[in-house]
């Protein structure tokens, strides 16, 4: 007697969700970013999506699955959405939303990124690229600060997600760190240096709380008195932090999904349409 196994639903595809931009740097990095992701987990179907300015756009990838979403498919179908941002903002809020709402695929929007340790992690290594010493004595902490540029946003979500940052990066540091922002909040980058050069900080670097480079992150470092680092860009931790988004928000799901399911009936858990 022949006995036929169903074989086992393929995982929900991972699609990063960036910004977009007409700097061709950003979707270069963002590539660079998807290898990093794909290369810590192979067989994991990885795809891109864009709210805006390149291609694809985020409507477009999700049709796309929707068509894979047939019997056999390599993807099932199904996604989770991981934003390339890095707080709660319209685009999270909202944009992200409204495009899975509408696909055809089955869609999970993930949190964003931000604020995480591992986005510290790669601040921290970004500081180091750029001259900040990596064991800072007393006196030379003391002289010291770090402006955290970001991009802006007028939600105050996101500028509590960036404040909680900022906090988590001082704490690793051990020298004030204060959030600036190149549009659409304040302060901006050249008024936190002069308010961390009131306090005696005469020793300022800039951490680039930007996913790629562009005009902002330009704009920022020209303002900063002693170093600028780099971008998060697509460095390991940045890869390590989509792929917890991605694995948090499938957990989150499950979980919801068996306190709506009586026990015993039998029925699987499904990534809401």
């Amino acid at each position: 007697m022949t006995s036929h196994r169903t074989p086992p639903e393929p995982p929900p595809t991972l699609v990063l969700v960036a910004h977009g931009s007409r700097d061709p740097r950003t979707l270069t990095t963002v590539h660079a970013l998807l290898d990093r992701v794909r290369a810590l987990r192979p067989g994991l179907p990885v795809r891109l999506g864009h709210i805006e300015l390149n291609a694809p756009l985020l409507p477009d990838t999700l049709a796309a699955l929707g068509t894979a979403g047939s019997p056999g498919s390599a993807d099932g179908g199904s996604a989770v959405l991981v934003p390339l941002l890095l707080g709660r903002g319209h685009h999270v809020k909202h944009d992200i939303p409204a495009a899975a709402a509408a696909a055809p695929a089955r869609t999970l929007v993930a949190a964003a990124l931000g604020p995480h340790p591992l986005l510290v992690d790669a601040l921290h290594a970004r500081l180091l690229e750029a001259g900040w010493p990596p064991a800072p004595g007393a006196a030379a902490r003391a002289r010291a600060g770090v402006v955290l540029a970001a991009a802006g946003s007028r939600d105050p979500d996101s500028a509590a997600d960036t404040g909680r940052t900022a906090a988590l990066l001082a704490e690793r540091l051990g020298v004030p760190v204060v959030p600036a922002y190149a549009s659409a909040a304040a302060p901006t980058v050249p008024e936190a240096v002069r308010a961390l050069a009131a306090r005696g900080r005469r020793r300022i670097a800039l951490a680039s709380y930007f996913t790629a480079p562009g005009r902002f992150h330009a704009e920022s470092a020209g303002a900063a008195p002693w170093t600028a680092a780099a971008p998060l860009g697509a460095h390991p931790a940045m890869a390590r932090l989509v792929l917890h988004r991605y694995e948090e928000a499938r957990e989150h799901e499950e979980a919801r999904a068996r306190t709506a399911t009586p026990a015993g009936s039998g029925a699987r858990p499904l990534l809401p349409v």
